[in-house]
């Protein structure tokens, strides 16, 4: 095996691993969030990406070398090896790089497609693009909410499902420069328009877009949000706080101001509308809009399996990312521990993303109705490219089922 420090969208190092097994070739790197709940695995080691790295050079180098090329019992063995619940002794990163590394040589090997050796899923994910928004992903900049995001549920096919988003992405942009003012074309981490408008401003400005691509396509196209509702708590006080638009709720007033939106704008998903400690007020939420809209977890489970097990019920919808809880096989069983639980599993990308396309793979394979992957840019049409191309093998897209 061996590893290097890159580069992610954001221009912040991580780390690639590449593993060579069986005949096999794989190579993986992690993505870094910047808006990161508590529950999450440590990136890395002590002393940072280099320190990681001196790891996988030495200790874990020689741990690895000469055993079978096993994507579970590599998974294992990285959970022995560092001895903490969260992978603070070796780093997330390098546990979610080798993994990945690991799966692709071992389904290089035996002559499969990553897809088949991670599930038996016989269907693509909806994509969930990011088309308009601020809070930690915009670096301070744009509306306080963090994501409003827009999916195609009537798409013929994946292909027309990203080509929806990305046209609507595009009008979005259309329009801000129509309205002027202080808006210069700027992008946050995942490619999202950094909307120089509130969050009323915003949502309505998407909603037009939205039923304007939609006319056009003959396709109905709906609209999300995250809230990342975690980045605007504060628990001193048990208060909310919009820094923008200058307003404070209550814990029982973000619920409503949650329900609001889901009414007015017809949300088809919410993600994080409150934070990441308050599963009853997420089992509320999820009870009085019922099957109009999913109310998906992030913070909230951070694809913790003993989270996901906690708040059974609390959710409809939990999001998947692999470098959250370390190894493929740990997001694996969070899928499935998702399912059992009667949640939606979500796969998603980082706001500081690699060119690495492994969880294209995970949402076929493992059978996740939606994928959060970006609308536009490199790193995030990487993700939607590589599911073009297994629609070739995949014909079937999800079915939400609702909505």
């Amino acid at each position: 095996m061996r590893g290097r420090k890159i580069l992610d969208s954001r221009g912040e190092p991580t780390l690639e691993v590449e593993v060579w097994g069986g005949g096999g070739f794989g190579r993986g790197s992690a993505p870094s969030g910047r808006s990161r709940g508590r529950y999450e695995a440590v990136p890395f080691a002590s002393g940072g990406v280099d320190a990681s790295l001196s790891l996988l050079r030495g200790e874990i180098s020689r741990r690895l070398r000469g055993r079978e090329l096993n994507l579970r019992g590599t998974d294992t063995l990285l959970r022995e090896l560092d001895g903490t619940p969260n992978f603070s002794r070796i780093g997330g990163n390098l546990a979610v790089a080798l993994s990945f590394a690991t799966a692709k040589a071992e389904a290089s090997a035996r002559g499969i497609p990553l897809y088949r050796l991670l599930g038996r899923g016989s269907t693509l994910p909806l994509p969930l693009g990011n088309v308009l928004g601020g809070g930690a992903h915009a670096g301070g900049g744009g509306t306080d909410l963090q994501e409003i995001l827009v999916v195609a549920p009537g798409a013929r096919s994946f292909q027309e499902a990203a080509l929806i988003n990305a046209r609507v992405h595009r009008r979005v942009g259309e329009l801000l420069r129509e309205k002027g003012g202080r808006f210069v074309g700027g992008k946050g981490d995942e490619g999202a328009w950094v909307s120089p408008l509130d969050g009323k401003g915003s949502l309505e400005l998407v909603r037009r877009a939205c039923e304007e691509v939609g006319r056009e396509e003959g396709r109905e196209v709906r609209m999300g949000l995250d809230m990342a509702a975690s980045n605007l708590y504060d628990p001193s006080k048990r208060r909310y706080v919009y820094p923008r638009e200058g307003k404070k709720l209550t814990e029982e007033e973000q619920l409503e101001f949650a329900l609001t939106l889901v009414e007015t704008y017809d949300l088809l998903y919410l993600e994080d509308p409150l934070h990441e400690e308050d599963f009853s007020g997420f089992s509320r939420l999820r009870e009085e809009v019922g099957r109009k809209c999913l109310v998906c977890g992030d913070d909230l489970f951070a694809t913790n399996p003993a989270r996901i097990e906690r708040g059974e019920g609390a959710a409809s919808a939990v999001i998947i990312k692999p470098n959250q809880v370390g190894t493929l096989t740990d997001a694996l069983t969070a899928v499935e521990l998702a399912r059992r639980g009667g949640m939606v599993p979500v796969a998603s990308h980082r706001s500081g993303e690699t060119e690495d396309e492994t969880i294209a793979h995970l949402a076929v394979g493992a059978g996740c109705p939606l994928i959060k992957t970006g609308a536009v840019g490199g790193e995030r049409t990487v993700k939607l490219n590589e599911l073009i191309r297994l629609e070739e093998r995949v014909k079937r897209l999800a079915r939400l089922g609702f909505g």
